[in-house]
């Protein structure tokens, strides 16, 4: 693994404990360009990873709790009167930052969620026919309690795809949560770290990713899992070509992590459920036979041929 993913995750990891894979995803994702949705019941560190990875890294961080009287301004921003200009001069809003804590993403409105598609997808604002770049790297980490939903509003599909990953924290084990205890005694951890790496460091990486290779067969093997979302009855809604994109990146980003140049089918499927798996919609007869989107996803890793060359 390169020396300055391992030193990312060892700071983060000094916070989050025994989340070695949760915390892998999201740099893997980081390291892709893409945003990560975080979803577990409360109190398991979803707020606490996005608050590390940030720390870690000495860029600027925003955090917006995402609750239903938000507007779409406080995340884009708004353009105001100077009275003593007579013009109006734009103010920024939370997105201009490099990471982005969209605290309870699914508490907000549908047009405070809507504020983040460009945001997501374009890395910019346009507001009064002016576009505004936000700055590098731009990551959105947003949590959501999948328990508890009564007044909230779902995320639509076009909302899930902007997501590269959807990941979830996972209780800890007894042993983790002594640790947990002995950690937060007498002090929040996360006060305790300081950042190990630069925004110019992420983005050396991330240039670095673009350079991997991969073989055609390794593309198609991507192509066919994603078609036989498609063309699988259980499966209302298959992969969109962005699930296609998304998960060429990432294996990509997980080769890069275990220190390789190429792609190999494993590092395909190391990916596929945490990068695809939130993109599809199970008809009701997928329901029954699968019951989870997950669930879905290893039943088509099965049937899809791996390539050995």
């Amino acid at each position: 693994m390169d020396s300055k993913i391992q030193l990312l995750i060892e700071n983060i990891e000094k916070v989050i404990v025994g989340k070695r894979v949760p915390i892998t995803q999201t740099v893997c994702a980081l390291l892709t360009g893409g945003h990560v949705l975080v979803e577990d019941v409360p109190g398991v560190g979803k707020t606490q990873l996005a608050a590390a990875l940030a720390k870690s890294v000495d860029g600027v961080f925003s955090r917006v709790q995402m609750t239903p009287d938000i507007m779409p301004s406080d995340i884009t921003g708004f353009s105001m009167l100077n009275r003593e200009t007579g013009n109006f001069e734009y103010r920024k809003g939370a997105a201009f930052c490099n990471f982005l804590l969209a605290d309870e993403i699914n508490r907000a409105s549908p047009k405070a969620q809507s504020s983040l598609l460009e945001v997501m997808e374009e890395h910019q604002v346009s507001i009064d026919g002016e576009t505004y770049v936000l700055p590098a790297p731009f990551m959105v980490i947003a949590t959501q309690n999948p328990v508890e939903t009564y007044g909230t509003y779902h995320l639509p599909e076009a909302q899930m795809d902007r997501f590269a990953m959807k990941i979830s924290m996972g209780y800890p084990t007894a042993s983790e949560e002594a640790s947990i205890l002995d950690r937060n005694e007498y002090e929040n951890p996360i006060s305790r770290i300081s950042s190990v790496l630069t925004t110019a460091d992420i983005t050396e990486l991330q240039e670095k990713v673009k350079q991997v290779r991969a073989a055609e067969n390794v593309k198609n093997y991507i192509i066919d899992i994603v078609n036989a979302t498609r063309s699988d009855e259980g499966i209302k809604l298959g992969v969109s070509p962005r699930g296609s994109i998304a998960l060429y990146k990432s294996a990509k980003a997980w080769a890069f992590m275990d220190g390789r140049d190429f792609i190999t089918p494993q590092d395909v499927k190391d990916c596929c459920i945490c990068t695809l798996a939130h993109r599809i919609m199970l008809s009701p007869k997928g329901k029954s036979a699968y019951e989870t989107a997950e669930a879905a996803f290893e039943k088509i890793l099965d049937k899809v041929p791996v390539p050995t060359e």
